[in-house]
């Protein structure tokens, strides 16, 4: 009777912090555009392995992306000039799912934290970077096949793709809607990935549906915050946050 005491109050305490740090994932994603993935995938993996985390991010991002990439009007346009990179995406995170199983899980992990520290430090430094228009029909796959193998290796959506996006200087509701599209390509190819590879489970999808209400719901508190406080300040609180969060990850593959 102990036991099944103790083993329903740690599945609470799960349950409860998977809830919490959706809703923190989303409000970060209603603030600056973007960041659910990172932000939800850093955390759990403080107590969870990679691919566990990978699978309940599933339904939030994919709902979450979906929403963003229906917003704007310039879906087909953006299809048409990114659908190679779409597919070098699809393609590298098919090849690399297999690296957040098994015994590659500490190594997901620290992969995961280098991720995150790159993605910070770039926007701490605020690098810009620019993509002639001659050089995309080669780029484009390339980095999508990066995009790709980092996905299935962390999780993470973001590098190098969110850089490339910003170095095609998109307008800011064309760059929302570019953002959007990639990601809901990269969650669709991670969790076919994921079930492709057994890692996704019953249990797994239903608390992934669970987290959907809070991921949402802190959208929705973002959203509001964002006319309220500067967005310089918490894009830079938030990309220290990823730097810390990034070191102390790494630090436990190399302890």
């Amino acid at each position: 009777m102990q036991t099944t005491l103790s083993f329903d109050a740690a599945h609470l305490m799960l349950l409860s912090a998977v809830t919490a740090i959706f809703l923190l994932a989303g409000f970060v994603k209603g603030v600056v555009g973007l960041g659910l993935p990172t932000v939800a995938v850093g955390l759990l993996g403080l107590f969870m392995p990679p691919v566990q985390a990978a699978a309940l991010l599933i339904v939030p991002s994919l709902v979450t992306n979906v929403w963003q990439l229906l917003a704007g009007g310039r879906f087909v346009w953006l299809l048409r000039r990114l659908w190679l990179m779409l597919i070098g995406i699809v393609v590298g995170t098919l090849l690399g799912t297999r690296w957040i199983s098994g015994d590659n899980s500490g190594q997901a992990t620290a992969a995961l934290g280098a991720a995150l520290i790159v993605y910070a430090i770039l926007g701490l430094a605020a690098v810009k970077f620019s993509v002639p228009a001659s050089t995309e029909k080669w780029l484009s796959p390339v980095i999508g096949l990066a995009t790709g193998l980092v996905t299935a290796a962390t999780a993470v959506f973001v590098i190098p793709a969110v850089p490339y996006l910003q170095a095609l200087h998109l307008e800011k509701d064309e760059l929302i809607q570019a953002l959007g599209l990639s990601f809901t390509v990269s969650t669709i190819a991670m969790a076919a990935g994921l079930a492709q590879g057994g890692a996704l489970q019953m249990t797994d999808a239903a608390v992934s549906l669970m987290a959907l209400v809070p991921a949402l719901g802190g959208m929705f508190i973002g959203q509001w915050l964002r006319g309220k406080i500067s967005a310089v300040l918490f894009r830079r609180c938030f990309f220290v946050g990823l730097l810390l969060l990034g070191l102390h990850l790494t630090s436990h593959f190399w302890l």
